[in-house]
């Protein structure tokens, strides 16, 4: 624990650059992701601050184009998950001890060389390796996990200088320390953002905890070179290590540990019911109840109001449903649309679907990319394929797949009569859209529909210029999203604008981006010191 408090610099979001062209940050990331891509890269995990490398290479595949070698990554065993705990156990000690001042100044740093030295790097290898354009990359692997680091530093700096009242003259001292949590953390994270990759560990980190960290196979080239960076702004050994590994067997062997303490964890809902199952199993074998922070899947909704503009509803479902291919939690996923509207945002989305250009991100003009690998396309195309032969769903905008060279999948629009049609409940987490067409009449009927349609709880937009209908979505969704959106797509948020997370089937909602995520990290201990103890143990009570 501190002697002191120390003022942390106040967090700002960082700007988000435009690439556009003649920009200087176009050309000079150009150049970094054409050195990356005519090179090959050699990825060893890191355990205790050691690169391990297995000599079982497994190749690194750009989603849009998986015939091209950029590299490899070194594929490891059940030994090396057990290398890594240890590792963790035997930092932690040194680690948690540190000033909490100390440890976050590790983190600023990090966010800094973000910013500047590696921004290119880190943007050309999510880039790269997940199919994302420029834009998506810039606001996802650069401003946000900088934003991250820096609001996660601003509000530990808060928690810490959060401390009880104690009574001047009182003859006592109240105080509360805010320990780690007690054995070693694990965090899971998703191939689709590498800023929740790079946040998850580092948040734990932040908080005086040492990590297993294991990423996305289909994110590891970014994973990477966090890790380099991590490395390079002074992150102590065995503070982060990170295992490429089986994800079964290697969660088999960290909640089997008797010091597992926490995870952090951002992935699909059904393996996280499953993760949560196992825990709760093991939980006789603990020292501690495990603190289990996780953020899941979503069915993200456009409820639109006969009030509502269109062209604004259009635009929204457009960039809501096919940025970065749809492969986001929070992307728009199902709409209903009232009749009177609709020709005309159909009209908008078909000539916005005909002006999109898809393919590799190298191409500033393309829209979006790839899906992520050969699964994930197959997993879309059975839907719209499956849509097309049903008699309650018409395919109305794209449709088409191609895996020739890479895995694209068309921005795709599917037209159901069924409020409550397959691709209307399950997640595709693909550049698909199903709408629904309801009467204007049946506006608060058609918001109980979407309340109990879906079983997530993520994101959710309402676009009605009429504010009453506002005020009526805004009551009868209050559950069925985390983040809700007044006339705005149900994705973009903000770091430290607009907390994110989820209940219902999508997690258990702390928040990534707020204080409240990071009080989940840590332990606290109250402290009560008396200055002058009594002698006398009677009480006036007693006296005659």
């Amino acid at each position: 624990m501190d002697k002191g408090f120390y003022h942390v610099p106040q967090a700002t979001n960082e700007p988000v650059l435009t690439y556009g062209p003649g920009t200087p940050e176009r050309a000079s990331v150009q150049a970094v992701y054409d050195e990356m891509w005519n090179s090959q890269v050699d990825i060893p995990m890191v355990i205790n601050g050691q690169p391990v490398k297995t000599g079982k290479p497994e190749r690194v595949l750009p989603p849009h184009d998986h015939k091209h070698n950029v590299g490899s990554y070194h594929w490891g065993e059940a030994k090396h998950v057990h290398q890594a705990i240890e590792a963790a156990l035997g930092a932690k000690e040194k680690w948690e001890n540190m000033s909490w001042s100390n440890r976050i100044a590790i983190f600023l740093r990090i966010a800094d060389l973000i910013s500047d030295r590696y921004r290119d790097r880190l943007n050309a290898a999510t880039m790269i390796g997940q199919g994302k354009t420029i834009q998506q990359a810039e606001i996802d692997s650069a401003c946000e996990i900088i934003d991250f680091l820096r609001f996660n530093a601003m509000f530990a700096a808060q928690l810490y200088s959060e401390q009880p009242h104690t009574q001047c003259g009182s003859n006592m001292w109240n105080r509360v320390d805010y320990r780690p949590l007690e054995g070693f953390t694990y965090a899971i994270t998703p191939f689709n953002f590498t800023a929740i990759a790079g946040n998850l560990p580092t948040s734990m980190a932040m908080m005086g905890n040492t990590v297993v960290w294991k990423p996305s196979l289909s994110q590891i080239y970014s994973a990477h070179v966090l890790m380099e960076i991590f490395e390079e702004a002074g992150l102590p050994p065995g503070v982060i290590n990170m295992v490429i590994t089986d994800p079964q067997e290697t969660s088999d062997i960290v909640f089997d540990h008797p010091e597992f303490a926490g995870l952090h964890f951002t992935g699909s809902t059904t393996v996280f019911k499953n993760i949560w199952n196992t825990i709760g199993t093991n939980i006789h074998k603990y020292r501690t109840y495990p603190r289990i922070v996780g953020e899941t899947g979503g069915k993200d909704f456009v409820v639109v109001h006969k009030s509502a503009r269109a062209p604004q509803v259009a635009n929204a479902l457009t960039r809501g449903s096919f940025e970065y291919s749809g492969q986001k939690c929070s992307a728009a996923s199902r709409a209903y649309v009232p009749e009177s509207l609709w020709p005309e945002v159909q009209e908008i989305m078909t000539r916005q679907a005909q002006e999109i250009k898809m393919g590799s991100p190298r191409d500033f003009k393309n829209f979006l990319g790839a899906v992520i690998h050969e699964r994930s396309l197959d997993k879309r195309e059975s839907y719209i394929q499956a849509a097309a032969k049903d008699s309650e769903a018409e395919v109305i905008i794209g449709g088409k797949c191609d895996k020739s060279q890479g895995w694209f999948v068309e921005p795709t629009v599917i037209k159901t009569t069924d409020p409550k049609y397959v691709t209307m409940r399950e997640e595709l987490f693909g550049p698909v859209l199903t709408v629904y067409v309801y009467p204007d009449e049946e506006f608060e009927a058609t918001l109980k529909l979407c309340d109990e349609t879906s079983e997530y709880g993520l994101t959710g937009s309402i676009f009605a210029q009429d504010r009453y209908a506002v005020e009526v979505a805004e009551n009868a969704l209050r559950n069925a999203a985390g983040n809700f959106y007044i006339n705005d797509k149900p994705t973009g948020s903000v770091v430290n604008q607009q907390p994110f997370g989820g209940a219902r089937g999508s997690g258990t909602n702390d928040k990534a981006g707020s204080k409240q995520n990071l009080i989940r990290w840590v332990s606290m201990r109250s402290i009560k010191e008396t200055f002058d103890a009594p002698t006398d143990f009677g009480y006036p009570h007693m006296k005659d």
